[in-house]
């Protein structure tokens, strides 16, 4: 495996080499759209580390059925009253055996976590932020969102200046409205939420994509003069779309991989995606420790 390419940022310090693991407990485990739960445990020792973009990996306490962990992105870090931080919210979909069993989960329950793992968004200065989601795409967007309003620091950054956007907007797709889940978190920050659905239950009757062309459109003085950026997490065949509008567009572009991964820690070599070197060919990447974040126009889709 050759060196990491160009998309990499400020955060290696939090890579999977100062990952540690923890026997955590559930404070909560709510749900909050359909088949879509939060669960929040306190983990100091990760919360005052991670950043947006960032994961962990989960299992569930005394059941070796799955025996493999799953991972989870950072949805937002739990404070204390004088602002320290002190746990971890993670968002789920129940789709598979682990995330099934952990919406049984209640407060007390133990889980065990290993991370902060991944590299984490690029932090750059912009006028506008544009984040798209699609289906459970959106649990990375809140803390990017509150870092970018300026409202919280994350990890190392707690100590630095924080560069926020003058507005952000949220692109957010569903299967139908019933699966739309904490668009009140981001309301409350002030953001401009443009919800789509495949049944028309709510928002644009279409895609996604639909919804990010026209914000583009609405903002061609912003993306002219480059101020305007795009984050993208979800389906693959939506974020290859929303890559090929960004590029389209000339609008720089990060994307959250979603690759299915065993160990979290680029051991296994089973969560590789195919990634464009500077002479045009391509290599393998693994998503969990050279990603999940890369460069749009990196990615072979």
């Amino acid at each position: 495996m050759s060196g990491p390419t160009s998309n990499h940022h400020a955060d290696h310090a939090c890579y999977a080499d100062s990952a540690r693991q923890h026997s955590v407990t559930i404070r909560e485990n709510v749900q909050i759209a359909k088949d879509t739960f939060r669960v929040r445990f306190d983990c100091p020792e990760i919360a005052r580390q991670i950043v947006p973009g960032q994961f962990v990996m989960l299992r569930l306490t005394g059941y070796g059925d799955p025996l493999l962990g799953r991972p989870l992105a950072l949805y937002d870090t739990v404070l204390t009253e004088q602002g320290e931080p002190i746990g971890l919210d993670v968002v789920y979909l129940t789709v598979g055996k682990l995330t099934s069993q952990l919406a049984s989960f209640t407060a007390g329950q133990k889980l065990e976590i290993w991370g902060p793992l991944g590299n984490g968004f690029a932090q750059r200065p912009c006028d506008h932020l544009v984040m798209v989601a699609g289906g459970i795409g959106q649990t990375p967007m809140m803390a990017l969102a509150r870092q970018a309003v300026g409202q919280r620091r994350y990890g190392q950054r707690q100590q630095q200046q924080e560069i926020a956007a003058c507005r952000v907007t949220f692109c957010y797709g569903a299967r139908t409205s019933a699966y739309l889940a904490g668009i009140e978190d981001f309301e409350r920050l002030g953001v401009d939420v443009r919800v789509s659905t495949d049944d028309g239950s709510a928002g644009h009757l279409g895609l996604v994509t639909e919804v990010l062309a026209k914000v583009l459109a609405e903002q061609q003085k912003s993306v002219a003069s480059g101020r305007l950026q795009i984050v993208c997490c979800g389906p693959e065949r939506m974020m290859e779309a929303v890559s090929e509008l960004a590029i389209k567009s000339n609008v720089p572009c990060q994307v959250s991989l979603e690759t299915p991964m065993a160990c979290g820690i680029g051991i296994c070599f089973s969560c590789v995606t195919k990634v464009r070197q500077p002479d045009g060919a391509w290599d393998y990447r693994r998503t969990c420790v050279e990603g999940p974040i890369f460069e749009a126009e990196e990615i072979v889709w």
